[in-house]
Order: C-alpha cells, then sequence, then structure tokens
C-alpha cells in the first residue's frame, strides 16, 4: 500500500512520526525532523540566548526564523556535524512573548533522516542567559581594535561626533568566516581603547549590508534633523544596491530609510563613501564600479536623490581585481600651500605582494570629476597606500577634529583572511593612521600615513632608551619587554653612511624571526616573514614585502608597533609602510641590528612597552 492508497489520515501521522522531538536537544529547546536536510527547532524556553553549536568546515545551513509564524530574518550558520568548534549567540530578547521557530535547511549530503539525526548541533543547542566573550585566543592584539567574536572585514560608516570616533564594521555575528554581513559598532575616544556597542545596522529585504559611509548632516539637508548621522551603504541581495539609515542617537540605533534604495544600477556597483562638499553646496559620493574597475562619482543635495557627474579608472592603474571601498579628500603637501585631492582605491586581487591592497590616485577634482596627475613619462602612475601584504579596504573617519584625515584599515589579506589561526574571532584592523601629502626625489607627490598621536600615549617607560652605537657585520642585540609578551613600540634612526644594507632581526627563543633589510643603494626597506612562526596555513602567507624609502641620504628612520600576531612598519613619518601578519609559536624577544659593508649607525634606539587598559 503506498501513502496515497493509506490516505491522509495515515500520511499525516507518518510525518508526525518522522517529525517527533528529538529527546536529546536541550532543555526549553525542542527539535524536529522533516526530512534529511530540514529540521525545524522551536524555542520554548524563556533565555536571552539560543546558543548554536559551529564546525567551521561544514557549508552553511540556512536558518529562516519565524516569529509568530512570519518571516523575521534569515541567517547562515556552519551548523557542527561531528564536532563544535565554537558557540555562536543568537539574541532572544527582542522575542519575548512571542513564539519562535528555526526552520533549518542544510546542504549536506544525508541519505536519509536518521542519518541527519546523527548531527552533534541538535543534542549541543543550549539556551542561556550569557555568552562568554572573554579572551581565549592567543593572537588577539593587545592594542588593535577586534570584534569580540565572529568575522570582520572592512571597516565603514566612520565618524567623529562629540569627542567620540565611531568605527563600524563588516561583521558576522554568527561564525569566524565570512558571511550573514551586518554593521557591527565600535567606539572610542582615544583610537585605542574600544568599547563594543549593540549591533547598528542588519539585514533586511535588499540584501545583506555591505561596505559603506557616514557623515554628520549638520545642515539637515535630508530632513532627518540637524546632526543627525546618516550612512550610506550597498544593499547585497541578488543585485547590489545602495541604501540609506539615519540616526538622531549618535550612530548607536539607525531608521532604515522607507524608500530605499537611493541608487540603483544595472551593473555591480559598491561601497557608496560620501562627503558634504561647502563649496558648491552638495553632497559628493563615490561609488566603486566593481568590474568596471572605475570609480563612479554622483552629487545630491538631499542624500536622496542622486545624479551620476562622471567616472574615472578604465585601463588606469592596478586593472588586477575587483575595485572596492573607494575614498576622496583633499589634503595639503607637505610645507606648502599646494593642496591635492586623493582618490583612495581598494583592489582584490591585484595588489603588489599577492591578493588585496590599497592603491591610491593624486591629482585635482573639481565636484563631478577627478583628474589624476603624471609622471614625467605622461602616464598616471600606480601608487600603493602600503607596501605590505595585509592592509586593505582602508577608508577615512569623516568630521575628524582639527582637519585632521585620520584612516584605518582591515588587516589582513582576502587570500587567506579565513584561514588565520585563529578560532574565536577573524581579524583586526590596522593602527589608525593619519593622511598626508609629500614630494619625494623623483618629483612625484606621494601620500603618507604616520602613526595617529594617540599612539605615544601607550608607550610605557622605555627598556631602551636613546641608545646611539655604530654597527657592523657582529649584530648588537637589545631585549624587547619580557613582561608584556614582547608587546612594544621599537624606534630608530638609522645612518647608512656607505654601507650596502642594515638588517634587523626580530626573533624568538623558538628560532622564529622577522627580517627587515634597508637596502642603501636600492632605497628599499624589505620585510621577511617566511620564518615568522606559523606560516603554513596557507601557500600565500609566506612572503617577502618591499617598500621603497622615498630618500635619497641613506637615512631612514622607523616606527615599528609590534602586537601579538602583527608587525606595522611606519618610515619617515609614514612615508612609506608595511604591514604584515605574523604569528609566533612564542613571543619575539630580541631585535638584533647588523650592517653589511661598512659600518652604519644608529643614532637613536627606543624599546618602548606598550600596555593599555
Amino acid at each position: 500500500m503506498n501513502l496515497i492508497q493509506m490516505g491522509l489520515g495515515a500520511s499525516l501521522m507518518l510525518g508526525a512520526m518522522i517529525a517527533a522531538p528529538d529527546a536529546a536537544a536541550s532543555k526549553g529547546v525542542e527539535v524536529e525532523h522533516l526530512g534529511s536536510n530540514n529540521t525545524l527547532i522551536r524555542i520554548t524556553g524563556d533565555s536571552k540566548y539560543i546558543l548554536l553549536p559551529v564546525q567551521e568546515s561544514n557549508d552553511d545551513a540556512g536558518i529562516s526564523i519565524l516569529v509568530d509564524g512570519k518571516l523575521d530574518r534569515n541567517i547562515n550558520v556552519r551548523l557542527a556535524k561531528s564536532k563544535v568548534d565554537y558557540y555562536v549567540p543568537f539574541d532572544l530578547s527582542g522575542y519575548k512573548g512571542h513564539t519562535v521557530v528555526m526552520n533549518v535547511v542544510t546542504t549536506q549530503n544525508r541519505s536519509n533522516v536518521r542519518e541527519a539525526k546523527e548531527d552533534v548541533c541538535w543534542s549541543d543547542l543550549r539556551l542561556s542567559d550569557s555568552y562568554d566573550t572573554s579572551n581565549r585566543e592567543k593572537y588577539r592584539p593587545a592594542f588593535h581594535h577586534t570584534p569580540l567574536y565572529g568575522w570582520m572585514n572592512d571597516p565603514n560608516g566612520m565618524f567623529y561626533k562629540d569627542g567620540v570616533w565611531h568605527l563600524y564594521y563588516q561583521w558576522n555575528p554568527y561564525g569566524s568566516k565570512w558571511q550573514n554581513m551586518t554593521w557591527g559598532h565600535s567606539s572610542s575616544k582615544d583610537l585605542v581603547t574600544w568599547e563594543h556597542e549593540p549591533t547598528a545596522i542588519e539585514p533586511n529585504g535588499l540584501g545583506a549590508v555591505f561596505s559603506g559611509s557616514a557623515a554628520i548632516d549638520t545642515e539637515n539637508t535630508a530632513g532627518f534633523g540637524k546632526d543627525a548621522v546618516i550612512a550610506l551603504y550597498t544593499s547585497a541581495g541578488v543585485s547590489q544596491t545602495q541604501s540609506l539609515a539615519h540616526s538622531a542617537d549618535n550612530g548607536v540605533t539607525f531608521d532604515i530609510y522607507p524608500g530605499n534604495p537611493v541608487i540603483t544600477l544595472d551593473s555591480e556597483a559598491r561601497d557608496p563613501n560620501m562627503f558634504w562638499d561647502a563649496k558648491n553646496r552638495q553632497w559628493v559620493l563615490t561609488l566603486a564600479h566593481a568590474l568596471d574597475r572605475e570609480m563612479l562619482f554622483f552629487t545630491s543635495p538631499d542624500l536622496k536623490e542622486w545624479t551620476l557627474q562622471g567616472a574615472f579608472g578604465k585601463g588606469i592603474g592596478a586593472q588586477g581585481g575587483v575595485w572596492e571601498c573607494p575614498d576622496l579628500f583633499k589634503l595639503k603637501v607637505n610645507g606648502t600651500d599646494e593642496e591635492k585631492w586623493v582618490l583612495l582605491c581598494n583592489i582584490n586581487p591585484g595588489g603588489p605582494f599577492g591578493g588585496s591592497a590599497t592603491q591610491y590616485f593624486v591629482g585635482d577634482f573639481d565636484g563631478k570629476t577627478f583628474k589624476a596627475d603624471t609622471d614625467a613619462s605622461g602616464n598616471i602612475p600606480t601608487k600603493w597606500m602600503d607596501f605590505g601584504k595585509d592592509n586593505y579596504a582602508t577608508v577615512s573617519w569623516s568630521d575628524a577634529p582639527d582637519h585632521r584625515r585620520t584612516l584605518i584599515g582591515w588587516m589582513s589579506n582576502w587570500q587567506y583572511a579565513a584561514e588565520v589561526p585563529t578560532v574565536q574571532y577573524r581579524s583586526a584592523n590596522t593602527l589608525p593612521r593619519e593622511a598626508g601629502l609629500f614630494r619625494a626625489p623623483d618629483g612625484q607627490i606621494y601620500m603618507s600615513s604616520a602613526p595617529s598621536p594617540e599612539l605615544t600615549a601607550i608607550r610605557h617607560k622605555a627598556v631602551v632608551s636613546g641608545k646611539s652605537f655604530s654597527v657592523g657585520n657582529s649584530a648588537r642585540k637589545f631585549m624587547l619587554p619580557a613582561t608584556n609578551d614582547g608587546i612594544c613600540e621599537i624606534a630608530l634612526d638609522i645612518e647608512a653612511k656607505k654601507s650596502e644594507s642594515v638588517n634587523l632581526l626580530i626573533s624568538n627563543k623558538s628560532g622564529e624571526s622577522v627580517t627587515m633589510k634597508y637596502d642603501v643603494g636600492a632605497h628599499t626597506l624589505s620585510f621577511d616573514r617566511r620564518e615568522s612562526g606559523i606560516v603554513d596555513f596557507s601557500q600565500d602567507f609566506p612572503a617577502v614585502t618591499v617598500s621603497p624609502t622615498f630618500e635619497d641620504d641613506n637615512k631612514i628612520s622607523l616606527r615599528i608597533f609590534v602586537d601579538k600576531s602583527s608587525i606595522e612598519v611606519f618610515g619617515n613619518d609614514g612615508n612609506f609602510v608595511m604591514t604584515n601578519l605574523v604569528f609566533p609559536t612564542t613571543p619575539y624577544t630580541t631585535l638584533a641590528v647588523s650592517a653589511k659593508g661598512r659600518s652604519a649607525r644608529i643614532t637613536n634606539l627606543s624599546i618602548f612597552p606598550i600596555k593599555v587598559k
């Protein structure tokens, strides 16, 4: 007898048998298996969170959150099949008094319901009134911003208001790999210590929340109130469109504009970055026309109605990957009254050492079109903001005080960001930097990125102070601060004179090391991390990166910031910069300085422990 012959009543009885609650489920959670790839989770308990068990090697399961029978949202979670790597919280506090059901659809191959029931996630679901975010990571940085948990990539939506720096970021609250893009939010009064704020903007019917920008509407041009914080971001669903949100509480919560999207195109475009153009009394927006590898410029009187004015970039600069995360701002050339515009263009892949990186163009902008400067041959040169492998999606804060142009980037690389040896969280931001312009010996204008002044406040009493000495083939060795896992700032001034190179070796007792070489004749600084510690999680991670030093007098000054999993090198007040991740198995303990060929002079060496509250 088949099911049709058995009749409807028998069919329903058989369905009820298959969907019987799983006795192994946690108290307050009922699990019903509807098929080999479909399961219901009924939440009957009264707790703040349901903790979802994650196994990173699995594919995403799609989870539809039903509240009183209506779809509230969709999320994706790598639900554990054979082991639990960690838990992620889903916040239930907003649903008190309502019926919550999770409809789970997996993509894993299972032959039958019995096999599906064996997945460990069903028995390991937990209700809880708390979620432990205390650090469990060996490599979590001490003085760089990181999310409490979950995946983070691009910084976005940054603004300064009433003494507070606001940083938003691409965030996955439900796992430590890319997915569920949401705007996380942190705030700081000193650009070093960060407070984690509630989630700012969540996905909706138009899609996930990709990157964008925020600014203060001081003249109430949008009609949401004087000094309202306005955010523009990419809604990424089937298509990519641009959406608007506004905040009346200094960016803690946002109301989504009901007229979204405010910009639509028939091709992929993302990461809107806008500013108020006081001279022309208009808003200017730069939008990455990603696959066309160009930037589009729009103007608006009210942040709602936008007019396309021009484009820049086709066939120009690095074209090896998609163009993303633009920024456009004006700076003075150091030591002059000359002003130039800088267009940041993040690219992935196609960076100088593989993967993602930030290129930029220097030129002029008339409120509608950008024209890049050319070199002596009449060509538009490709310029890189950072010559390490791990600075991407760099953008600036709007409305920064004292006319500052303060930048921050994502400290990773798309080649291996999801594979680095952390689990509780993935990725940090770079240190904040101050943008400037300088003219190099080749006559070209370049952008500098100096450490933000707030970073001097985290120096503690130097363990090595103002040493001046000559150095030759035999290395001079100095101990890094042992009481703080080697976390420090190293400041030194090098007069290479007629030596061939000056070499810096940062190493630990396990024999792992980073080598930096100042090649005097080539006017370059290289950074070799091939023996830096754990490097085998990706074939793209072991690398040597090389930066021009933009000098012709055989002298460089370096500030080297060493954290638990990164080293950032700023040369000559940020005229050249290298940012690289490192994962030593034990903390670095020693700095060795040597010179090849003739001796060189170190006119200053100071090593400052860094401690942050």
